[in-house]
């Protein structure tokens, strides 16, 4: 067996380099926990559009070393059930658990502010890494994680036994927590989520802190970080980007089948005030997610090799659909929601900004509604999910009885 201390050594060095890690504390984690053992049976590496597979049993023992040790994403499942040492070749696939890259992992962790002796809940298992460095910081104890998958977690609390802590490993739907073992000081969520659930703020004591990614869409999600007060309610804000797996029950399930039946009705036809392609990049991306929830972005190509591009939302059964039209574009809208009404609206207001990052989003969540907002003084919650401007400050309202 190759001993990987050398190589653990380097991973914190370059993390330190990189600032993801700013602490002792946690540099003494990260050089103490053997990341290789929660990458059995093994992992999928890219390869020309397919999976690789390679595992810690056939592979040389200096080749998987290099590979645990890597600053990328591992991805460990596909589809759901799919792990490496079930093929021998390389396959095509979804993927569906992954150990995130180190870096990503401890800047989040170093973000939650812990203190010792406190208790942490961990929403998304995964492989256990993240579990593992947190019981080597605070104590095996102290730290609760949850997993939806019964066969990742079973491989998790296997690889933190065999790393030799005994934490709280559940089987379960993080969503709603683990009230169990509630309160918590800290909550950490390593899966995407469409939003905060009010289930973590009701588990976490007054002052604590919870740490979540907020989108659907990889390109455009939040990392945010924020704070319970003591009426119940919590405030923070997006403290920068990040890309995670969704929740598995909220899971996008891509829009797919004939794009023409789909938009063979329109209700109107204009040119867009902007253009659509603003939606590659990340603020706008995360900006139209609150401006058309639950919308989805799709590109697709004729057989004439013309791209297409539109915005679907699959449940309210609208669309729109844009088009080339010499040096702008045009838009063809649909259905009960007029999608790009409310983005492009969101966009020029935000451009009228002066085009602030993400970081300068706040956000403010109660038992009623979240309340996103960029300048300005928030407003009271509890109204439908829609885009107000005020004062010269754009908000977004989401009430939770809406669709989660």
């Amino acid at each position: 067996m190759t001993d990987t201390a050398p190589h653990r050594r380097a991973l914190a060095e370059r993390l330190m380099e990189d600032g993801a890690l700013t602490t002792p504390a946690w540099r003494a984690a990260v050089e103490a926990v053997p990341r290789e053992l929660f990458l059995n049976p093994g992992v999928f590496l890219p390869e020309g559009g397919r999976w690789r597979p390679v595992t810690a049993a056939k592979a040389d023992p200096a080749e998987w070393a290099e590979i645990a040790y890597t600053p990328n994403t591992l991805t460990t499942q596909l589809d759901g059930h799919l792990t490496a040492d079930q093929v021998s070749e390389p396959v095509t696939g979804l993927p569906t658990s992954s150990s995130t890259t180190p870096a990503l992992v401890l800047s989040m962790i170093e973000s939650l502010d812990v203190e010792d002796g406190h208790q942490v809940l961990e929403i998304g298992t995964g492989t256990g890494y993240s579990a593992a460095v947190m019981c080597n910081r605070l104590g095996e104890d102290n730290v609760t994680t949850v997993e939806v998958d019964a066969h990742v977690a079973a491989r998790a609390d296997a690889a933190l036994e065999a790393a030799g802590y005994s934490t709280w490993t559940v089987t379960g739907d993080g969503l709603v927590g683990h009230p169990r073992r509630a309160p918590y000081d800290r909550i950490i969520a390593t899966c995407a989520v469409r939003r905060i659930p009010y289930a973590w703020v009701r588990q976490t004591k007054p002052d604590g802190i919870i740490l979540a990614t907020v989108g659907t869409w990889a390109n455009g999600a939040g990392l945010a970080k924020v704070t319970v007060n003591e009426d119940g309610t919590a405030e923070g804000r997006i403290i920068g980007r990040a890309s995670f797996m969704q929740a598995r029950s909220q899971a996008v399930v891509p829009v797919a089948g004939d794009l023409s039946a789909r938009t063979a009705y329109a209700d109107s036809e204009r040119q867009t005030k902007v253009s659509p392609l603003m939606m590659d990049e990340w603020m706008p991306a995360f900006l139209t997610q609150l401006a058309a929830r639950g919308a989805q972005l799709v590109r697709a190509t004729t057989s004439d090799g013309e791209r297409l591009l539109y915005l679907f939302d699959p449940e309210r059964e609208s669309f729109a659909e844009f088009s080339r039209d010499g040096g702008g574009w045009r838009v063809r809208q649909g259905g009960p929601v007029s999608l790009w009404d409310d983005v492009e609206e969101t966009l020029m207001a935000w451009q009228g900004a002066g085009s602030p990052d993400i970081t300068s989003v706040r956000l403010h969540i109660s038992d009623r509604c979240h309340t996103y907002w960029i300048g300005g003084q928030k407003i009271s919650t509890g109204t439908s999910s829609h885009w107000i401007g005020d004062r010269g400050a754009l908000r977004w309202q989401h009430r939770l009885s809406d669709r989660p």
